[in-house]
């Protein structure tokens, strides 16, 4: 992922900082939950019942645990009222958006490559 680049020692460090998070942006995103969810969101703001609901067979524990980790990493915002009980809702904020963005367009690949890669599949397993 890193890039050849002759600059500075400190743009270098910088580079190799941005990789490094790009990394584990990538690890922390690339799990069916998370995807599932920045789709759930889409330009919608939801509670926290209402995500599960959209994700089909998400556990309350891994629904809070992926809502934190994308939180943290700043592409979802989560807004609480004070209210009783608490109201809390989530929404997709603008790099959130172009996360989803980018996952509509692997989605898109998948379905025009669909027939192509179901046949490699086949053809590998013998099937």
């Amino acid at each position: 992922m890193t890039k050849q680049f002759s600059g500075s020692p400190e743009e270098q460090a910088d580079l190799r900082r941005a990789d490094s998070l790009a990394r584990e942006i990538f690890s922390d995103v690339a799990n069916k939950w998370a995807l599932l969810i920045i789709e759930a969101l889409g330009d919608r703001t939801l509670r926290f019942s209402e995500v599960r609901a959209e994700v089909e067979g998400i556990s309350h524990k891994m629904l809070t645990q992926n809502l934190r980790m994308l939180e943290r990493n700043g592409l979802v915002g989560r807004t609480v009222y004070p209210t009783v009980p608490p109201k809390v809702e989530y929404t997709l904020t603008g790099p959130g958006q172009g996360l989803r963005k980018t996952v509509d367009v692997m989605c898109d690949w998948t379905h025009r490559h669909i027939g192509h890669i179901e046949a490699a599949r086949r053809g590998f397993d013998g099937g």
